[in-house]
């Protein structure tokens, strides 16, 4: 049987690029509570700004096809029996175990395939995620132009950045293209009968490349619900992806973007 470890580096990388866009951003961003296993398909709003429909077939199939392997691999468990497997291997594979903590273990690839079509969209429940929240508090800084996130909200997002960065593009892709079955058969069973996963992906991880880069932190304000919102228009109309970005420290989001680029050019081949 083949090693497990083969199996799931995609699934690191790929649960950490869809975290970014949710923790880093999410509705609340100071009680830390443990979600409910969402009923699955589960889909928010139309997306936005931009990425094409989720849900629209590519005019003569795919446009990113993963190959198909020659014959069923006997190492990809189903997908209903897939937790604690991918559980296994994402803890012998994570360099620093604190970095799992994070994610919830139950339906683990249906919440991923989740999480990432709803990256583009304006909103996301908790229902769509594969993580629980960050403990701790947002923490601003004030000055006479009002307040902004704090420098100190970036150490809080060090270790997930640092081990999204490391994994290796290539050999994500080489797991991902052999194990890709559970994927997209995840995505189908969203409610996409005519889409295919790997487009949504590559599609997804455009968007997140179009996010826009501050040169100075971004004012915040609170939005009345005991949150906050970016006081320039624009950024708070973002996508949930694009907020989380932005709200990275500018380093941390350059090293997030070069990875996103080279996990696309990976999956693509381009």
């Amino acid at each position: 049987m083949q090693n497990k470890t083969a199996l799931w580096p995609w699934l690191t990388g790929a649960i950490l690029v869809a975290g970014i866009g949710w923790w880093l951003f999410r509705p609340d961003t100071t009680t830390h509570t443990t979600a409910s296993p969402p009923a699955f398909p589960s889909r928010t709003e139309p997306p936005v700004q931009a990425p094409p429909s989720a849900s629209a077939a590519a005019p003569g199939g795919p446009q990113h096809p993963v190959e198909s392997p020659a014959a069923a691999d006997p190492a990809i468990p189903a997908l209903a029996d897939s937790d604690a497997a991918a559980w296994e291997a994402l803890s012998n594979l994570a360099g620093d175990a604190s970095v799992l903590d994070v994610l919830l273990r139950d339906h683990l690839i249906q919440r991923l395939v989740t999480m990432v079509d709803n990256l583009p969209r304006r909103s996301a429940t908790r229902q769509s995620l594969a993580l629980r929240p960050l403990p701790g508090e947002l923490q601003l800084r004030q000055d006479e132009a009002g307040a902004t996130l704090a420098p100190a909200n970036a150490e809080r997002y060090a270790p997930y950045v640092k081990a999204f960065a490391a994994v290796d593009p290539q050999a994500l892709a080489r797991a991902y293209r052999r194990f890709y079955p559970l994927f997209q058969q995840a995505y189908v069973e969203l409610g996409y009968p005519d889409g295919y996963f790997n487009d949504r992906l590559v599609q997804v991880i455009d968007h997140l490349l179009q996010a826009p880069e501050p040169a100075q932190p971004p004012l915040v304000e609170p939005n009345g619900r005991g949150k906050y919102r970016f006081v320039n228009p624009a950024l708070e109309s973002l996508s949930v992806g694009q907020k989380a970005l932005v709200r990275l420290g500018p380093g941390q989001e350059a090293a997030v973007k070069r990875q996103l680029r080279a996990i696309r050019a990976a999956l693509t081949r381009s």
